[in-house]
């Protein structure tokens, strides 16, 4: 007799469905495990056993063969225990063979029978939902996974408790959806100093998901301005939030199945590896340019990046997607994220200072800024100068509008994007639109249009450059509320592609 059960393996936020097939036939006692297994699952036969042994189970005395089709399919992670398990458990008859089958399962088994949380539940209950089959998951998993309502989720907490719901001893309820984790505000806008010039700037990228480079000495506040950035974002849309959080249920991010609408804010360190930042590693994890899907990458000290890595950012900004190759497998991880990079002028930090400028000024600020490539510096819709703020400025009092104020405008302007793209697929702000799309909505007035050629043929500017400062452009007109794209939007769109 064959027992089949069902899960999933992972390729990306892509989740793959594997059957579990359990055969017992007469032979000399074995247990073994096939179809490309690697080590985690070839070893979930000894922890299948010995939470047989908690439960009073045994094993018969025969040849128990497990296969995992497709058997070409790599099959990584430890989540393999529990269908392995389930399967094992309708080939000796413990459990309805029908009711297995109607299910896809995964989680880890503990040595005593209790059942371990494993990354991977969102995505697996979105496979679940499409195939038509209940979830079963680990009770550390169910919050999370139950966030798909299409499918309906069971979390025991051990292998007995699935094996009682299973046999109609004691039913379980189906799992609810985790609480939303809302994190609180507490860096204000209002908090820095000066800066109004770099102010504009951030509000203009929030609203837009424009990427943005702050250049300025040390301690001008390129660091405080970024870190202050979530506090205007608006919140992730409920499919933002779940699309975000399936990614981070991959990379094991998720508190509980709690699901936040606050958009990711990562910030990697300037020795982050390639495989950090891309994504990739032992079974191609996802890296933070995915982790910060539809949320803020900040990369400070941007020179100071492997030229390697950062190279590899090109590509994904352009296309929103990243694909990690691999011998037998490419794995492709979303990743719209709104880049904001922060760098000082020089090594020294100090070249606009004469005082305190080292004695290679100007070379040495061409040297270390000649670090960012043209190609990625033209992918950069703002750049803005951060000048050092006074300290008589420091004693005076907060002025300017603060987060709130400044969060009420990005929130109206990405209202009216929201409308404005809501046919189009692949475009949800004004930094996606591209094409006869950005023809028909970034097109500027007739003096707007006179000054766009004037300063590409005076400056030089690339059809990339040409593009992103219209839909700077675009972005401006919406937070000032104006359906046209006149010359005073392309104006300020144009300083902050070309600072002084």
């Amino acid at each position: 007799m064959v027992a089949r059960a069902y899960t999933v393996a992972f390729e990306g936020i892509e989740a793959r469905i594997v059957e579990v097939q359990c055969a017992v036939a007469a032979g000399l006692p074995a247990f073994s495990i096939v179809g490309l297994p690697d080590k985690a699952v070839s070893e979930a036969k000894e922890r299948v056993r010995a939470a047989f042994s908690a439960m009073s189970i045994a094993l018969p005395s025969k040849r128990i063969t497990v296969n995992l089709s497709p058997a070409d399919l790599p099959k990584e992670g430890s989540h393999f225990d529990l269908p392995i398990a389930l399967a094992l458990l309708a080939a000796i008859d413990v459990i309805p063979t029908d009711a297995v089958e109607a299910t896809l399962a995964l989680g880890e088994l503990s040595l005593d029978g209790s059942l371990v949380q494993v990354i991977g539940a969102l995505p697996a209950a979105m496979a679940a939902a499409e195939e038509e089959r209940t979830l079963l998951c680990p009770r550390a998993c169910g919050a999370e996974a139950a966030w798909v309502g299409a499918a309906e989720v069971i979390a025991p907490p051990s292998l007995a408790a699935a094996v009682q719901h299973y046999t109609g001893q004691s039913p379980l309820a189906p799992a609810d959806p985790g609480e939303v984790v809302d994190e609180v505000r507490r860096r204000d806008l209002r908090e820095v100093r000066g800066q109004e010039r770099a102010k504009r700037a951030l509000e203009i990228a929030a609203a837009g998901r424009h990427h943005l480079l702050m250049v300025g000495t040390p301690g001008s506040g390129k660091s405080m301005l970024a870190q202050r950035l979530p506090g205007i974002l608006p919140p992730l849309s409920a499919a933002e939030a779940l699309e975000t959080s399936m990614i981070h249920s991959l990379a094991g991010l998720l508190d509980e199945g709690g699901i936040s609408r606050q958009r990711p804010f990562r910030e990697p360190h300037h020795t982050a590896s390639m495989p950090a930042i891309v994504g990739g590693g032992k079974g191609a994890k996802p890296g933070e340019i995915s982790l910060a899907h539809n949320g803020v990458l900040f990369m400070d000290e941007f020179p100071e990046f492997p030229r390697q890595v950062l190279e590899t950012l090109r590509q994904p900004i352009e296309t929103g997607d990243v694909v990690i190759g691999r011998a037998n497998a490419h794995v492709r991880y979303p990743c719209r994220f709104m880049l904001v990079a922060a760098a000082n002028p020089c090594r020294c930090g100090y070249m606009t200072d004469p005082a305190r400028a080292c004695a290679r000024v100007p070379a040495c600020g061409d040297d270390y800024m000649g670090r960012i490539s043209g190609p990625l510096m033209d992918r950069f819709d703002l750049r803005v100068d951060v000048p050092p703020v006074a300290f008589t400025d420091l004693d005076l009092p907060r002025s300017g509008d603060g987060s709130a104020e400044v969060a009420s405008r990005v929130a109206a302007a990405r209202d009216v994007q929201a409308e404005r793209y809501a046919t189009h697929a692949d475009t949800r702000v004004n930094a996606d639109a591209a094409g006869a799309v950005l023809e028909d909505i970034a097109s500027a007035d007739a003096e707007g249009k006179v000054l766009l050629t004037r300063a590409a043929e005076r400056f030089g500017l690339t059809a990339r450059g040409y593009h992103r400062v219209l839909r700077v452009a675009r972005t401006i007109a919406d937070l000032e509320a104006e359906g046209e794209v006149r010359s005073p939007h392309v104006a300020e769109a144009l300083s902050y592609r070309f600072p002084s």
